[in-house]
């Protein structure tokens, strides 16, 4: 199973390694919407994917795929190592002696952290941290803790996950926490 890090969500900023292991793969998995962003290019594959937050279950698909003797593709956007689909694959794979036949390949993407301050210049060329805001899987207290530890070491961040239908406040909080320790006119950029 390779686990394959799409990158920013253009074709242009996957890596080769990643469409080789594309084209090499029998079938695709994914969120449906990463998925649909190949199924043009890569015509002659199998594609099955799952709605948001059918992470686990993506990852059983895969690992069943593969016992069936298929080459499988596990995609996710940036980097799949960072807040991607590459943990959770692991996770599984130790939890169940069946998977843990089954070669795990992770191959890297441009993450989202990376692909923006291209675009903003060179925001992250010292020290700087990455934060999903997400709450999910780390509860709040623990998210603000980080953010506060962050802000007070003087860490340009990075956050993912800045907003949702449940979290459309966290942006802010985080805004406010910020600004205990940043001045007011601290240049910020949003992609």
């Amino acid at each position: 199973i390779y686990i394959i890090g799409m990158g920013p969500g253009s074709q242009e900023m996957m890596t080769q390694q990643a469409k080789d292991a594309l084209e090499a793969s029998d079938v695709i998995v994914g969120y449906t919407v990463y998925v649909d962003l190949l199924r043009a290019s890569y015509p002659d594959k199998e594609f099955v994917t799952t709605p948001m937050r059918q992470e686990i279950e993506r990852c059983r698909i895969c690992f069943s795929l593969a016992g069936e003797g298929k080459t499988v593709s596990m995609v996710c956007s940036g980097d799949a190592g960072v807040y991607g689909m590459a943990a959770p694959m692991y996770e599984l794979q130790q939890e169940n002696k069946v998977y843990q036949q089954t070669e795990l390949v992770v191959l890297p993407g441009i993450t989202a952290a990376n692909s923006g301050a291209a675009v903003l210049g060179a925001p992250l060329n010292h020290d700087y941290c990455v934060i999903s805001l997400s709450d999910l899987l780390t509860p709040w207290e623990q998210i603000e803790e980080r953010l506060e530890a962050a802000a007070k070491a003087g860490f340009v961040i990075c956050l993912y996950n800045p907003s949702s239908k449940k979290r459309a406040d966290y942006l802010q909080k985080a805004c406010d926490i910020f600004l205990k320790y940043r001045r007011p006119d601290t240049i910020c950029g949003l992609s």
